[in-house]
């Protein structure tokens, strides 16, 4: 019935929003900014209707959860980075429907998960920021989704990114994208050196991992990249603990994906984590489902296989 149009994994630093202000940092994230219009731009070419966003800056310590309200509307200040982001206006339309069915099929694949469409919980800014960019006419409605999990095993997150395409595909009248807002190494600068790393990345060791995943993502290596990932994520400080990667992944069908990855903004550094923004094509997928996690003596969200 429905269909899924663009998968991507884009960037939300908050200095994309100093970069319009007048200042020292005025244009100096424009690239990042110009990434996201393009994806919009796509998104409207393809006749997305909604975009749903894995959000690493959103922290859940039981269940995974959607935020669906049917509007969202604002004033937003950092708690983590308020020197950067500081009463940022924001009015997104959700997506009740639509987060409802996300969350029913998802618990029908054996991942807990609930939608919240009557509340007063706001979206945090690994949705705000993308969408100020891409949505600033509100054509778009959006769904956000926790993607900081803490206690969460990564092959849940992975299967819960395939029964919301699932979802889309079988019950859902109408067209979505999905975006995992996430850095790919996320350590961020020592504190009292944060201005001599806005640029930059934390280590040459960070900086080379990030850059061979991404050949890895054009290469369509993915049986091997969705092998390292725990490692990954661990070893690279991963954002979220890269719970919106394995989300993402999941969407497009985790190592039986058959696609490459199309870089729109080439890789960048941040306060000393890694950047890029970068479109999957959305490829057929087999239809078969990604098996439950199992406890382990491993750590909770390290735990995943190469081929769920």
């Amino acid at each position: 019935m429905g269909k899924v149009a663009l998968v991507g994994k884009i960037t939300h630093v908050p200095s994309m929003y100093l970069s319009e202000l007048d200042g020292p940092r005025k244009g100096t994230r424009q690239d990042a900014i110009d990434g996201h219009v393009e994806i919009a731009r796509r998104c409207r070419e393809a006749g997305v209707d909604t975009i749903v966003v894995f959000d690493t800056h959103w922290l859940v310590n039981a269940s995974y959860h959607l935020n669906c309200a049917p509007h969202f509307e604002g004033t937003y200040t950092s708690n983590e980075l308020p020197h950067f982001i500081s009463n940022l206006p924001f009015a997104i339309p959700g997506n009740p429907e639509l987060g409802q069915l996300l969350a029913k099929v998802a618990n029908e694949h054996g991942v807990e998960t609930l939608a919240h469409h009557a509340t007063t919980l706001g979206p945090e800014y690994g949705t705000l920021v993308p969408m100020r960019y891409m949505n600033a006419d509100q054509h778009f409605k959006a769904i956000s989704v926790s993607a900081l999990c803490t206690v969460h095993y990564l092959n849940d997150s992975a299967r819960l990114g395939w029964a919301m395409r699932k979802a889309v595909e079988d019950h859902y009248d109408g067209t979505v994208a999905f975006l995992a807002s996430g850095s790919l190494s996320h350590r961020f600068a020592q504190n009292g050196l944060a201005p001599e790393f806005a640029f930059k990345v934390w280590s040459p060791f960070l900086e080379t991992l990030d850059h061979r995943v991404v050949q890895m993502w054009e290469n369509g290596e993915w049986a091997d990249f969705c092998g390292m990932l725990p490692e990954y994520a661990a070893k690279g400080h991963g954002e979220g603990f890269m719970h919106d990667t394995a989300m993402m992944l999941g969407v497009l069908g985790w190592s039986e994906y058959d696609g490459k990855a199309e870089v729109i903004t080439p890789y960048f550094g941040a306060s000393g984590t890694g950047q890029i923004n970068a479109v999957f094509p959305v490829t057929p997928v087999t239809g078969k489902a990604i098996p439950k996690a199992q406890a382990s003596a491993a750590d909770g969200f390290s735990l995943v296989s190469s081929r769920l």
